[in-house]
């Protein structure tokens, strides 16, 4: 394929943005093939994606070409509960699906350079949030009285460009590494009566500033190793990329600063059988890495400090470690089956629910389905469909007196259905 092409795929994938939350706000999986596998891919690369999860791995798939595209379905929302706000309760619930489906692209492209080294491309959402209350809770009773305005809510989205150098160290062993670019886009609305109320250190940088852009780079690094006939390991580590939102330096700690944060893991891959592969992940990420995510409010409630600022309040969130769980099934030389399951323990704590009314990433549980078909021209359909099962999270403690006190409740649950087309040369 001609790299003019190429590119022309490249730049239509990195034209689409990405709104979502999974695992806190990372995507549950890359790769239209391992999101069938509930993520599953650090020690088992299936496809020209596998670099977003182990740059090692695209040594392994061959040269091919894959794209595909997710239909992603959040359902998110906020309770408050005992609100005594001194000019009056906002009390009540609230829908923040105002924008309700989303659409996530994926691109991947992979050229061997003999039989021991490869270079490729994987372009993928790598996670984001979204938000949108038609009726906001921060335009309800006091907040209403101080300038709080609907909708409100919030839109986070950060596409990767990875180009990835792979090679074999033998013919069971193999290391690669990612250049990664990323690519974030934010914007909020409706938070106005933070401002008036003098919590934000620059209430002119605060919301309703449109979409702000930054650009960051990191390293993802990986190793992938057969070990016996049937068992595959494999690792890998990202580093935290930088990141700023100018036009919201009076939102996020750090006048602006979003990081992404750290995050590695490892994996297995048995074959258990010859049609039988199963295969497991750990990753963790470490959000602590960036203050914007991991700073508490409870400054915020004793007028200890402003939003914005380095020691500000943010969404108290805590580390994630996500576990993983697939299997693949061979069940003709034409259809290969998938299914798998995750879990991990969600990052917001029971005292931080009430900023997350705008990034309630809470979901914990998910389990996914997915196969491929190899067609007559030997090119690869791939469909891959997840269920994120609804969790809520009841605050204790969550809304500090100051702001009328009582309760924030959150809850989310999740649907994605993907189609992928792969082709090899």
């Amino acid at each position: 394929m001609k790299l003019k092409k190429i590119a022309v795929l490249v730049a239509i994938a990195a034209a689409s943005g990405s709104a979502f939350a999974t695992n806190g706000y990372f995507s549950h999986g890359y790769g239209m093939k391992a999101k069938g596998m509930a993520g599953v891919g650090i020690a088992m690369p299936q496809d020209a994606l596998a670099a977003a999860t182990n740059p090692a791995g695209m040594v392994m798939v061959g040269d091919r070409l894959d794209m595909g595209v997710d239909w992603f379905k959040p359902n998110r929302g906020a309770e408050i509960v005992g609100n005594a706000f001194g000019f009056g309760p906002f009390n009540g619930s609230y829908d923040g699906n105002g924008d309700s489906s989303f659409l996530v692209p994926e691109f991947g492209y992979n050229k061997m350079m003999g039989w021991d080294m490869s270079v490729g491309v994987s372009v993928y959402g790598n996670g984001g949030m979204n938000t949108r209350y038609s009726t906001s809770p921060f335009a309800a009773g006091g907040f209403g009285l101080m300038g709080g305005q609907s909708p409100g809510g919030v839109n986070l989205e950060q596409l990767f460009i990875a180009p990835t150098f792979a090679m074999k160290l033998n013919k069971n062993h193999a290391v690669g590494v990612s250049i990664v670019m990323a690519y974030q886009t934010f914007g909020a609305t409706g938070l106005e009566a933070f401002g008036a109320a003098g919590a934000s250190s620059d209430a002119t940088s605060l919301t309703n500033k449109g979409n702000d852009h930054s650009i960051g780079w990191g390293l993802r690094l990986g190793w992938t190793g057969q070990v016996s006939d049937s068992v595959t390991l494999g690792a890998t580590y990202a580093s935290k990329i930088k990141g700023k939102f100018n036009d919201y330096k009076g939102l996020f700690a750090e006048e602006g600063r979003f990081d992404i944060p750290e995050n590695y893991g490892v994996g297995i891959a048995v074959k258990a059988t010859p049609k039988l592969t199963i295969a497991a992940d750990i990753q963790q990420i470490n959000y602590s890495n960036s203050r914007a995510v991991a700073n508490t409010v409870d400054c915020l409630f004793v007028g200890a400090c402003q939003l914005g600022q380095t020691g500000g309040a943010g969404f108290g969130w805590g580390d994630m470690t996500v576990y993983k769980l697939g299997v693949s099934y061979d069940y003709s030389k034409d259809l290969t089956l998938r299914a798998g399951v995750s879990t991990n323990r969600q990052p917001v704590a029971v005292s931080q629910t009430f900023f997350n009314i705008l990034a309630p990433g809470v979901v914990e549980n998910h389990l996914t389905l997915g196969g491929t078909w190899t067609l007559a021209n030997k090119n690869e359909l791939t469909v891959g469909y997840m269920h994120a099962f609804k969790n809520t999270v009841n605050g204790s403690g969550s809304i500090g007196a100051g702001f009328g006190g009582g309760e924030a409740n959150l809850h989310m649950s999740q649907d994605s259905l993907g189609v992928g087309y792969g082709m090899k040369f």
